[in-house]
């Protein structure tokens, strides 16, 4: 069975940190894993007979001092997270099937729920090592990757730095000081009070109803050309149409008009439209996504400032803030924080972050001149939305 090292290096200040793996293992018929204490020995959990059974194996992988590496070996995996936890141990249970019931960023009476802890997410197959950094959930602990080839070429993720979740948590409270839309409600903090995790639909259809907008899906179906006719953005070929999305649509990429819907071309524009309106770029460029820089995201009054705090507090801007962040010019920068190789030789994984510092740039001070969008605050429905993001702003078209 094909095996691969990853290096889990603890750059934080605590001994007591852990790492946990899980997954899906490829080699044994998709089994639910989880990877021992040991750090090399698999754990294929059984069915158990009733909901949020114990785990009957202990998959707590100690890291050591700071400073301190240690190796894990992995069998081929999909769908697999390599998780950590500063200054306590993660609660894993089990459902019938078996089913893992992993730690959740939202749910209060989660025995997680008050712990330092993040995952970075990656898949092991015969084809490649895809691996990448992820803040579409919630932030907490700094999670950096350097992927090294055959050749010993290396790909770096640097991530957050060190102090990178109370920058971010002090640039929403910002935020939402400069518009008062409820960007600080995002913030999570423990029982210490320390932190744990962290108009512009209407102007588009407005505009789209004269003019037209094209969407390369940068796929088999080319360009595609669309414009609101009888209130719906429809584009052809494909007969492709959507209504007008909700807050909650642009923000999970997942419900309503951005429901995933099986056919490929459909789900290839919705990638780029969503994009375009978290990143607030369908107004000023009607070709997408090409012809963008990263200099153009997130300039609009109403932008998904969560997203764009956390692309500049980031050490080298890159890391998915939301579900299509992966989206970008074809010829443009990558902002979705991942690393792939079809030879893979070593993944390190450090967790704890660089230098204490953030990558702010002068896209904040010019974010701090933006007065703020029209419309009454009152109007602003906040709701539970999109797991550890916690009371985002519901009606982003405000």
């Amino acid at each position: 069975m094909a095996t691969l090292n990853f290096e889990l290096k603890n750059q934080t200040a605590s001994e007591n940190v852990y790492a946990y793996i899980t997954g899906q293992a490829l080699d044994n018929n998709n089994a639910l894993f989880l990877l021992k204490t040991d750090g090399k020995t698999p754990y294929y959990p059984t069915s158990p007979s009733s909901t949020i059974s114990d785990l009957t194996e202990d998959c707590a992988i100690h890291l050591g001092t700071p400073g301190s590496t240690t190796t894990v070996t992995i069998p081929h995996l999909a769908g697999a997270r390599l998780w950590f936890v500063r200054d306590g141990k993660l609660t894993f249970y089990l459902n019938p099937g078996p089913a893992l019931v992993e730690p959740s960023p939202s749910n209060t009476t989660d025995p997680n729920y008050n712990l330092f802890w993040d995952f970075c997410e990656f898949t092991w197959n015969d084809a490649q090592l895809y691996v990448n950094i992820t803040y579409v959930d919630f932030v907490s602990l700094p999670i950096a990757l350097t992927l090294t080839n055959a050749a010993g070429e290396n790909k770096t993720v640097p991530g957050l730095p060190a102090n990178g979740l109370d920058t971010i948590c002090s640039e929403l409270q910002a935020q939402h000081a400069r518009d008062n839309v409820g960007w600080d409600k995002l913030v999570v903090t423990n029982e210490n009070g320390a932190n744990l995790r962290a108009p512009y639909v209407d102007q588009v259809w407005s505009k789209y109803t004269g003019a037209t907008l094209t969407v390369n899906t940068q796929a088999a179906a080319g360009d595609v050309t669309g414009s609101v006719v009888n209130g719906k953005l429809t584009f052809s070929p494909g007969n492709i149409a959507y209504d007008q999305p909700s807050t909650a649509d642009v923000f999970s990429n997942s419900s309503g008009a951005f429901a995933v819907s099986g056919d490929p071309t459909k789900d290839a524009v919705t990638a780029r439209l969503a994009a375009a309106l978290n990143r607030t770029t369908l107004l000023s460029n009607p070709i997408q996504p090409n012809g963008e820089n990263v200099a153009d995201y997130y300039q609009g009054a109403v932008t998904n400032h969560f997203s764009r705090i956390c692309h500049e507090v980031t050490i080298g801007g890159s890391g998915y803030a939301f579900p299509y962040d992966d989206v970008a010019p074809s010829d443009g920068a990558d902002q979705s924080g991942s690393a792939f190789d079809a030879n893979p030789k070593l993944l390190t994984v450090t967790v704890g972050g660089g230098a204490v510092g953030s990558n702010l740039n002068q896209n904040s001070a010019d974010h701090a001149n933006i007065p703020p969008a029209q419309g009454d605050p009152g109007d602003v429905e906040k709701k539970s939305r999109l797991h550890g993001l916690k009371k985002l702003v519901h009606k982003f078209s405000h």
